[in-house]
């Protein structure tokens, strides 16, 4: 597999996947974190791509397969600023991933993507949904550690939030 960033003509495809995971989520007791709104709109991902923080995950074929959305820096998600129950474990510059989705034809996108967005900075936090058990678990198999609970404006459901800071 390979990620590259994303460019216009991948918007339908990365559309596509977006509505395989919303049933994917729904299918395995996550109805509520993208499916109420169809999370993410178009001209979101549209205005990710204009200031180039989307990506896709493309199999050995060229195919894209999988598609996220990655920034860093310093203080970079303004949700990240108040957490509950607990605390972050480095307040240096990091790396976000957000609406990371595969259409499920390539076992381990889901790994490789935040496996590679950790490479790009060694310092990641990531947030889900409490229903998301399947991205909860993925993170944890990947060394993140639950710090606490943030809130996102698009919703009212809190998530949990996840970092990891190479060692």
């Amino acid at each position: 597999m390979t990620i590259r960033k994303s460019i216009p003509q991948d918007i339908d495809r990365m559309m596509e996947i977006y509505a395989h995971s919303r049933a994917f989520m729904a299918a395995h007791g996550n109805p509520n974190q993208w499916g109420p709104t169809q999370w993410p709109p178009r001209a979101l991902i549209e205005k990710d791509i204009k200031a180039g923080h989307s990506y896709v995950c493309c199999d050995d074929d060229g195919q894209v397969v999988g598609t996220f959305f990655f920034i860093q820096g310093p203080d970079i998600e303004p949700t990240y600023r108040n957490i509950t129950g607990g605390a972050w474990l480095d307040d240096g510059p990091y790396g976000v991933v957000h609406r990371i989705a595969s259409d499920g034809t390539c076992r381990g996108t889901g790994a490789f993507c935040l496996n590679w967005a950790f490479d790009q900075c060694g310092h990641m936090r990531i947030d889900t949904h409490g229903d998301n058990i399947v991205m909860q678990n993925l993170v944890k198999k990947l060394g993140f550690v639950h710090c606490g609970t943030i809130y996102v404006e698009e919703d009212d459901y809190p998530r949990l939030a996840f970092e990891k800071v190479r060692v």
